[in-house]
C-alpha cells in the first residue's frame, strides 16, 4: 500500500490506523517546523509568540483528524512559520515596528519609587508586584529594588540597588 492509503489521502473516513500515522507524521514534521522557529518560541514567549504557537496547534491538529487535506494544511503551517519569522526579522530591524508587534516594557519600580500609573496601564496590582518581588529577589520591600519591569513577555523583572 503506497503512503496515500496508509495516511487516508484518498478516504472520506479517515480510521483509527490513518490517524494514528498522520500523528506521527505530524508530529516529527512539528519538532523540524519547531526547530526551524529558535528557540525563543519553546522559552519565554510574548504575545506574538504565543499566536504562533494556537495557529500551529490548531492548523496541525486538522492534519491529524482529517478536518482539512493533509499536505496542503502541512503546507499552511509552514507559510505561518514563515510568516512569523519575517516578521520576527522586521521587528529587529525596526524597533518602531517591533514595538507595535510585541509590546513595550514599563518601569513599574525606579530607585525604590512605585510608578502605579505603569502598574495600572500594565493590569499589575499591588499583590502582583510584591508576590514578583518575592519569586524573583527574595524580597518584599520594593525600596529596596532598583528597577523592576514588566517585559515585553509579561513577566516582572527585578534589579536590587547594590548596597
Amino acid at each position: 500500500m503506497e503512503a496515500r492509503g496508509w495516511l487516508g489521502l484518498d478516504e472520506d473516513e479517515l480510521e483509527a490506523r490513518h490517524m494514528a500515522l498522520r500523528a506521527v507524521v505530524v508530529f516529527i514534521f512539528s519538532i523540524v517546523v519547531v526547530r526551524l522557529g529558535k528557540k525563543r518560541f519553546i522559552g519565554e514567549n510574548t504575545a506574538f509568540d504565543l499566536i504562533l504557537g494556537v495557529l500551529l496547534g490548531s492548523t496541525i491538529s486538522r492534519a491529524i483528524t482529517g478536518q482539512s487535506p493533509f499536505f496542503p494544511t502541512l503546507t499552511a503551517v509552514v507559510v505561518i512559520l514563515a510568516l512569523h519569522w519575517f516578521i520576527s526579522q522586521l521587528a529587529v530591524r525596526w524597533e518602531g515596528f517591533g514595538t507595535l508587534v510585541k509590546g513595550r516594557s514599563r518601569v513599574l519600580v525606579s530607585d525604590g519609587k512605585v510608578d502605579w500609573s505603569e502598574m495600572k496601564s500594565g493590569n499589575i496590582s499591588e499583590n502582583d508586584l510584591r508576590e514578583a518581588l518575592r519569586l524573583k529577589a527574595r524580597i518584599s520591600d520594593w525600596n529596596k529594588v532598583k528597577e523592576a519591569r514588566l517585559e515585553r513577555n509579561g513577566e516582572i523583572s527585578v534589579i536590587l540597588q547594590s548596597d
